[in-house]
């Protein structure tokens, strides 16, 4: 991988310029150089995360201020925000350290941290500072989150939702929420209609959370929202019930449109090689027959990956979503790489391959995956 395409590039030298220069525009006596050779010192050496922790340390250096009066003013920042090149995909990086900054120096101080947070997030989502608020100060937090659910901006909406997220990636879990999501249910429903795109797919998100825990709490609100029937609420139900649909969960299928008890017949899988290298791909194709009437239906793969220890270890991936005529048949194929990745540790030794139909697996084969 080349060296710029890596993420912790995002907060790399040009990003601490950036950085240092704006603030150095809102707040008095900021001496941007100093700031700058000293967050340099064992950058290099360092990861992502690891640089948003040094980055908030060497901040704090050079901040020399009460929280109080600082977050006065951070809350102009956006004002003077150098936000780096558009076509770097990782420009938004840079204010990361500085908003996850209020949660580490200002969590004594919600009314201003929060307020703080609301003006900041548009530069990059304050998802990561906003739990520990909703952990050390739940009543406050929660009452702002309601009342940003009508913000006039969408990052701010969405930072109620992507916020309260009970499992969010990168960020602290929620334990409150996992054990029981009933206190999200204000949130979600003020944005279930939303007119944003970039608001939607975070409840959605923050719904695929619930149910990885309380699947029957998550379907029966997704059920009440399609009885309502409007688009936005669709689409969010739809997104929302991926982990349920990929885990087979048949209480989804009729939900989201798919036939209850589908009536598919599967010849056996072909595959193009029985043995293939590391590296390479495996290639194989089936063929789906209907039955007497018309159906959707979901098609998945499972991948049974060899594991360290000789077990397998399956992974749904997905292949179609099919609209079945009447004794239609249809011919799908496949190519799944075997390139090394550095998500995924790939063991040499007897793998499978399986076709599911609406979560039920329905043929599998075996091939050989070798160095």
């Amino acid at each position: 991988m080349a060296e710029q395409s890596l993420m912790k590039d995002g907060l790399g030298r040009a990003a601490i310029a950036r950085i240092g220069n704006s603030l150095a525009q809102v707040i008095p006596q900021f001496d941007a150089r100093a700031f700058e050779a000293d967050a340099r010192r064992g950058l290099d050496q360092l990861e992502l995360k690891a640089r948003v922790h040094h980055l908030i340390d060497v901040l704090h250096r050079h901040y020399d201020l009460p929280f109080k009066k600082l977050s006065n003013y951070l809350q102009h920042l956006p004002e003077v925000w150098d936000r780096g090149s558009a076509a770097d995909n990782k420009a938004g990086f840079a204010a990361w350290p500085v908003i996850d900054y209020v949660a580490v120096h200002g969590l004594a101080h919600p009314k201003e941290a929060l307020h703080t947070l609301e003006k900041l997030t548009p530069l990059f989502s304050a998802e990561f500072a906003i739990r520990p608020f909703i952990q050390q100060h739940p009543d406050f937090t929660y009452a702002k989150l309601v009342d940003w659910c009508d913000h006039p901006s969408e990052h701010v909406r969405r930072l109620a939702s992507e916020g309260s997220r009970p499992r969010l990636p990168w960020g602290m879990r929620l334990p409150q929420f996992i054990h029981n999501p009933e206190p999200l249910l204000g949130i979600l429903q003020k944005l279930k209609t939303d007119e944003s795109l970039y608001v939607r797919r975070s409840v959605a998100n923050n719904l695929n959370d619930i149910s990885k825990d309380n699947p029957e709490w998550m379907i029966k609100l997704c059920a009440a929202w399609l009885a309502d029937s409007h688009e936005h609420t669709n689409w969010i139900v739809k997104h929302a019930m991926r982990s349920l649909v990929k885990a087979g969960d048949a209480r989804v299928f009729p939900l989201l449109g798919y036939a209850a008890k589908p009536s598919v017949t599967l010849s056996d899988i072909t595959l193009a090689k029985h043995t293939i290298a590391l590296g390479d791909a495996l290639e194989f194709n089936c063929t789906l027959s209907g039955g007497k009437r018309a159906q959707h239906v979901v098609v998945d793969y499972v991948i049974y990956f060899m594991k360290a220890n000789g077990k397998l270890a399956p992974k749904v991936f997905k292949l179609k979503n099919i609209a079945l005529a009447a004794n239609e048949t249809v011919v799908i194929s496949k190519r799944h790489s075997f390139k090394p990745i550095t998500t995924r540790r790939y063991y040499t030794g007897a793998h499978q391959v399986a076709i599911q139909i609406n979560g039920t697996e329905i043929a599998r084969r075996e091939f050989e995956l070798t160095r």
